[in-house]
């Protein structure tokens, strides 16, 4: 990881880069959430957990010179039932005001960090 990426808020990640940038495209690890500190944000709630992914894929875009507008496809990894899915969801509908670029909601059994219930990877190319 970069030092701009940490300066702009996003945890450390061991072992791994947040992302390359090729060109007109970025290419993303999945976003997890986790705070400037390394710390879970809403155990317990795929909202709260989508809501953190979001920002820190926002933060990613904007230190690479990327914007949302530049974001083509998501997916979105939920631990959970139809609830924890559909929690998960909403959040990013009003992340993106209604307007969702294509994406696909996964259900899945588990996912990288204990207590970690979403993870958001995206498909970025400069318009």
């Amino acid at each position: 990881m970069n030092e701009a990426e940490r300066n702009a808020g996003l945890p450390a990640t061991p072992q791994y880069r947040y992302a390359d940038r090729v060109g007109d495209r970025l290419f993303v690890a999945g976003q997890v959430p986790l705070d400037s500190h390394g710390h879970l944000v809403g155990p317990e709630d795929p909202g709260a957990q989508a809501v953190q992914c979001l920002r820190n894929l926002e933060r990613l875009l904007a230190v690479h010179g990327f914007q949302a507008t530049d974001i083509r496809q998501l997916v979105v990894y939920v631990v959970g039932n139809q609830a924890s899915l559909s929690a998960a969801w909403s959040a990013v509908a009003d992340g993106f005001g209604g307007q969702v670029p294509p994406a696909t909601l996964l259900g899945v059994a588990g996912l990288g960090y204990v207590g970690q219930l979403v993870e958001i990877d995206a498909t970025i190319l400069k318009a």
